[in-house]
């Protein structure tokens, strides 16, 4: 019989109600054998005991089930974001305060590089800090009119080119395309929108794609997992799992002894891969087969609208502050339609990204039309991100048993822009509803969407129990949770969203025994403090896991 191992702790948090704590977690053959005291849980047999995070509280591992492997690969580039950033090699890098300020780095990175045609590709910027400023190629060009340079946006719907680039792919005189702002005389501002636009930059799309999919990303995402204590990953449609290739990739990197974390890949929709949406539901229900312990397959992500922070989401009426434009679909509704039905229609895990509330609307019409044809009792198909989503919208989710998944890092990261430059106070104060949602009853779990912003669930647990922004003013006090409701949507209600809380999400005989050890309880030290709190490891599948 395979050895037992008992984890002693200064205190075990279950998150069951029926046995919310403990001393110690017994494992074998990384399951979990019950929990309880040293002398209840040495009835199971000759055991060692393991005194690593003795000093510690463990919790469930934390699921973030709103992630891109994104987060590991964009450490192949250097940082221009405008807060300081720790990158996998554990060096803070400085965040970059002005547009001047940007000009002068990427003069810097271009003196460095020796090759003159080689394009230069940075990520992080945010010109929504910079006063409103939006960064054009004119910026650009001021750093090098020679080379091709691209500039992601923190949230990656938007890439920033210069004019060089712009000559090099061949549309510096103007394209007739959505998401390509341009002068009176037609030609581009270098700003490209949304992935239609950015696929301009065909070129720094590559060297994008190259690096997110290289076993380097793999492996820098699992150190960024240890480190913030997430056990299960969620690659919420950035992998083009389309490639076999690349499936084949991540099942031998998360696969390799002492891989620290899980992760559930989805499928992102995409365009123009397919014959048809049925083909497209039959490759993902192809790819379960090749699921393992530690990655998953078969889930389907899409991405419906844009983001308010880049005024590419979709908003109801009153809109965008100043009457600016409203957004882009990044689906026809027709075709939005389609993919949603047959996912319905065959039980495929679904989640759609909406962030403005008239991407909601739309995926809630969509799914009302699929219980109608479709009836469906377990389907937790989810929204994703519900920035600016209403009480009556979290009501119809109720009654059609969705989930949400609330951007909660949003109010520190843009709380104050969004007062401020996109939709004013009042739908500020409401957004990330995790109180509304709470209260209408539906299950929500909370998320960081790395690498729009840093990986780590003591910051979202963080954001959602206090709602300060980076100004260190609350916004929407009405919409806290407290910190118990917290812990329940980095643990068990994220597992629940991924169909996974059969084996993850809270510590149980019989679950996988995927743990999280803190130096503090969360629910005891000032809630300002949640975020600082540190972590000491993790254990998946019962290796253990020293930060």
């Amino acid at each position: 019989m395979s050895e037992i191992t008992i984890h002693r702790a200064k205190s075990v948090v279950t998150m069951e109600p029926a046995f919310p704590s403990a001393e110690a977690v017994a494992v074998r053959d990384g399951w979990v054998l019950g929990v309880g005291s040293i002398d209840e849980l040495s009835a199971w047999g000759p055991h060692t005991i393991d005194d690593t995070f003795a000093d510690s509280v463990i919790f469930p591992g934390f699921v973030e089930a709103h992630a891109h492997h994104l987060e590991g690969g964009l450490w192949e580039f250097e940082y221009v974001g405008w807060f300081d950033r720790v990158g996998p090699d554990g060096v803070t890098r400085k965040g970059i305060r002005s547009v001047e300020a940007l000009t002068e780095r990427l003069r810097e990175l271009d003196a460095q590089m020796d090759d003159p045609t080689e394009q230069l590709v940075v990520w992080g910027l945010d010109p929504i800090y910079m006063d409103g400023e939006r960064v054009m190629a004119h910026h650009l060009d001021a750093a090098s009119e020679t080379r091709p340079i691209a500039v992601f946006h923190a949230s990656f719907h938007l890439v920033t080119v210069n004019s060089a680039l712009m000559r090099a792919e061949g549309f510096d005189e103007g394209i007739d395309m959505p998401g390509v702002p341009a002068h009176a005389d037609g030609r581009p501002l270098g700003e490209l929108q949304e992935p239609a636009a950015m696929s301009l930059a065909r070129n720094a799309m590559l060297a994008l794609a190259k690096a997110m999919n290289g076993p380097d990303a793999a492996r820098r995402l699992g150190v960024l997992a240890r480190r913030t204590g997430c056990t299960t990953l969620t690659e919420l449609g950035g992998a083009n799992l389309a490639n076999p290739a690349i499936r084949e990739m991540w099942v031998e990197e998360t696969g390799r002894e002492g891989y620290p974390a899980r992760l559930v890949m989805f499928h992102n929709g995409g365009h123009g891969r397919y014959d048809s949406h049925a083909a497209l539901v039959d490759n993902v229900e192809a790819m379960r087969a090749e699921s393992t312990a530690n990655v998953r397959f078969g889930q389907v992500k899409i991405v419906l609208d844009g983001s308010i922070q880049g005024f590419t989401a979709r908003l109801n009426p009153p809109g965008y502050l100043g009457d600016r434009p409203n957004g882009l679909w990044l689906y026809t509704p027709e075709e939005f339609r389609s993919l949603v039905l047959e996912c319905h229609r065959r039980g495929v895990l679904l989640h759609v990204h909406c962030n403005g509330d008239e991407a909601v609307d739309l995926f809630l019409e969509v799914m009302e039309e699929g219980q109608r044809l479709h009836p469906a009792f377990d389907h937790r198909s989810t929204v994703q991100h519900c920035q600016l989503t209403t009480p009556s919208q979290y009501r119809r989710m109720a009654a059609l048993g969705m989930s949400a998944n609330i951007f909660a890092n949003h109010i520190f990261y843009w709380g104050d822009q969004h007062r401020d430059i996109t939709v004013g106070p009042e739908r500020a104060a409401r957004m990330d509803a995790c109180r509304t949602a709470q209260r209408e009853g539906v299950r929500f779990s909370i998320h960081s969407d790395a690498a729009v912003t840093p990986l780590g669930h003591l910051h979202t647990m963080w954001c959602a129990v206090n709602r300060v922004t980076a100004s260190g003013e609350v916004l929407g006090p009405d919409e806290r949770i407290d910190v118990e409701s917290a812990l329940r949507a980095v643990t068990i209600d994220a597992a629940h969203q991924l169909k996974l809380d059969h084996e993850i999400g809270s510590l149980h005989a019989g679950k996988r025994a995927d743990m999280v050890a803190l130096a503090e309880d969360p629910r005891a030290v000032d809630p300002m403090g949640i975020k600082d709190i540190e972590v000491n490891g993790t254990v998946v599948g019962g290796t253990v896991h020293r930060d």
